[in-house]
């Protein structure tokens, strides 16, 4: 077979094979560089558009939690700390959960009839609307949790995180409906991840001996941790990113608070909120909240790249 492969590569061409193929190439490099030119573009749109904010507030924009267009204040740290905690602790739900559901799927511990009904509808829950979850967040998800968020309240308000009374939609269901956003994409990938995963591994694992959690624990997910830490990481650029069910639920208040019970904000729900009557230097401000997401949105994705190639090349 090698000896074909080589003959077939050494073998002469004729002029016009040849300039099907310079073509090609220089096609499919014009294409490619459109990605990174587009990106390019839309980097620095947002930066000079934010470069009046910038200049004026520097990083102090980062860590004041006032927004005042009629002082002309502005400051994204409320913003910023809604997008980390939703985003986080949505994830850190979703790992298991996802994981757990890929597990179920792909091992045989039900009939294979069962695995792919369970497996169709997480799938359908990634092609439901955003703004159709945020109103199933709004009309079920809230009173649903009510008796929950007073319980937290009441027995662990001495934790910063339940201090507040709930008031209705805040933080934690924001968390909640990620959570559902982002159980799709994480079993997905983590399916696939595992399917790929060589049969020989599994049943040199069970040769020996080994059960069969020791064998998913000890060699399936150590085998196939790449592929499902690039579907995490990519779930944490979805989270950050979300816009209209977060607006649609987490309260859109700009008062800093530590608590989840109460009403926050992500820099997404912030730019959906005020930047169609937003005016003057308040849209540079928008545009500076819009890069610093923009910006950690690159910082996770090269991340994650780095994440990847690491797990990679150690297993």
């Amino acid at each position: 077979m090698e000896e074909k492969l080589t003959l077939f590569k050494n073998r002469k061409r004729f002029g016009i094979e040849k300039n099907i193929d310079i073509i090609f190439k220089n096609t499919s490099l014009v294409l490619s560089s459109f990605v990174a030119i587009i990106l390019l573009g839309i980097i620095l749109v947002v930066f000079f558009q934010s470069f009046e904010s910038f200049a004026r507030y520097g990083l102090k924009f980062l860590v004041t939690s006032e927004w005042n267009p009629v002082k002309d204040e502005y400051g994204a740290f409320t913003a910023i700390y809604g997008t980390f905690v939703t985003s986080f602790l949505s994830l850190l739900i979703t790992i298991p959960l996802g994981v757990g559901t890929a597990i179920f799927i792909t091992e045989d511990f039900v009939p294979k009839v069962f695995r792919e009904i369970i497996g169709s509808f997480v799938e359908l829950l990634a092609a439901i609307p955003s703004v159709v979850l945020g109103l199933w967040a709004i009309f079920v998800l809230e009173p649903f949790f009510r008796a929950f968020f007073f319980f937290l309240n009441n027995f662990f308000g001495w934790i910063p995180l339940f201090s507040t009374e709930p008031t209705g939609r805040n933080s934690f269901l924001a968390i909640l409906i990620l959570v559902v956003m982002l159980l799709p994409i994480v079993t997905s990938i983590a399916r696939d991840s595992l399917n790929q995963v060589p049969k020989k591994l599994r049943n040199a694992a069970y040769g020996i001996g080994a059960s069969r959690w020791k064998t998913i624990f000890s060699v399936i997910l150590p085998a196939a941790l790449s592929g499902i830490m690039a579907g995490v990481l990519l779930a944490l650029g979805r989270a950050m990113g979300e816009t209209m069910a977060v607006t649609m639920i987490i309260g859109n208040s700009n008062v800093f608070s530590w608590s989840l019970l109460s009403p926050g904000y992500t820099i997404s729900s912030m730019l959906a909120n005020q930047f169609g009557e937003a005016d003057g230097s308040q849209v540079s401000s928008l545009f500076y909240a819009a890069f610093v997401l923009m910006t950690l949105s690159l910082v996770v994705n090269i991340f994650a790249q780095w994440l990847v190639k690491k797990f990679s090349l150690k297993y």
